[in-house]
């Protein structure tokens, strides 16, 4: 349960919103969405995944219905998920800005792997600051309220595919499972 906490809330932070996915509605006159125009796909600010991350904690707190003296245990569990959101978000600038900088390289295997382990060197210690955050909360919910984080990460990391979770609603692994 405490491994589906961390990796769920993590990968809501550092994932950003299943709506950065979604196509644009076509504007009023221009073509019908799926048209033969190439739509544009809709790109969030980092204003709006600052709003984005406020309404998941915001969600998150809510749902779980703290105790006066869980409240108490809440602002270090509220100040690593921001402190994640952010440093991924000036991960994904950086990125950005260096796609940008220069023609495009292409890389080679070793290259994209050492890439790879860099980005996972640090989910890691997102990870590692969200699970140290969160565990004196957690330690201090009671079965009804697992059970609500359970399923308001659940809904968080649905897949676009269906319901169930996993790949194409099928119930596959998620986020969520574990």
């Amino acid at each position: 349960m405490k491994k589906a906490l961390i990796a769920a809330t993590t990968a809501a932070l550092l994932s950003g919103s299943v709506f950065a996915y979604a196509a644009n509605p076509a504007p009023a006159g221009g073509p019908p969405a799926g048209g033969p125009e190439k739509q544009e796909r809709w790109k969030p600010s980092a204003e709006d995944r600052a709003a984005l991350t406020d309404a998941r904690i915001a969600a998150l707190k809510t749902g779980l219905t703290l105790s006066p003296d869980q409240e108490k245990l809440w602002p270090a569990v509220e100040t690593a998920l921001r402190d994640v959101s952010k440093d991924a978000s000036a991960r994904r600038q950086k990125m950005a800005e260096q796609r940008r900088a220069g023609p495009p390289q292409q890389p080679d295997a070793i290259a994209r792997l050492r890439v790879q382990a860099d980005m996972m060197t640090q989910r890691a210690a997102d990870l590692t600051k969200i699970a140290d955050a969160a565990q004196p909360l957690y330690q201090t919910l009671n079965d009804s309220q697992k059970h609500r984080l359970q399923i308001l990460l659940r809904e968080e990391f649905r897949p676009m595919g269906g319901p169930q979770g996993g790949p194409h609603g099928k119930g596959g692994p998620g986020p969520h499972r574990g």
